[in-house]
Order: structure tokens, then C-alpha cells, then sequence
């Protein structure tokens, strides 16, 4: 078995039938707003990873959605991961594992 185990609060979360109205909202703006076109235009400029090492970058197609978020409630870059971290719904709006940022 390759890569990690998802926590119990995903567990939970992905078996639930009910749906809040924050994961009503994010799967709307998922589906409309952030299309194929959008990553197209952002590829040709965003980081990939170097040799030099360092930290790897998100998914490049997280990284709008994670900026949105960022944009909507007001955080900082350091604020923003650690609600990737403690927040299912948006951690799987952004399309990230939950140990993305560690």
C-alpha cells in the first residue's frame, strides 16, 4: 500500500450522507468557476520542483482554490495551511491530503 492514511475526521466526513452548506457552496464555485482553461494559463508560469531541493510545491491545480480560500476569509499564508490542515471541507475544496503541509 503506497502513500498515507487518511485521518478518522475524513473518514467521517467522506462517509456522511449530509452535505453542510459550506461544502454545498465549494462544490458549486469547484465546478463553475475553476476550469481547465484557468490551469492552462497558470501552468506556464507557476513553480515546478528544482533540483536545488527545498519544499515541494502544491498541486497546481490547488493552488487557485487554496488562493481563493485565502482571499475569502482573510488569512495569511501560514493561517491558510493550518486550515488545510484543521478543515476537511476546505482541505478537500483544495484538493490536498491533509499532511500536505507538513
Amino acid at each position: 500500500m503506497g502513500g498515507k492514511q487518511i485521518g478518522f475526521s475524513d473518514s467521517v466526513q467522506t462517509t456522511t450522507k449530509k452535505h453542510t452548506k459550506r461544502e454545498q457552496l465549494l462544490t458549486n464555485i469547484k465546478a463553475v468557476v475553476l476550469g481547465e482553461t484557468y490551469i492552462y494559463l497558470i501552468e506556464q508560469c507557476y513553480s515546478k520542483i528544482r533540483s536545488k531541493g527545498g519544499r515541494p510545491p502544491y498541486p497546481l491545480k490547488s493552488m487557485p482554490r487554496i488562493h481563493l480560500m485565502q482571499q475569502w476569509h482573510d488569512l495569511s499564508v501560514p493561517a491558510m495551511e493550518d486550515t488545510l490542515i484543521e478543515v476537511p471541507t476546505m482541505r478537500r475544496f483544495a484538493g490536498t491530503p491533509w499532511w500536505a503541509g507538513l
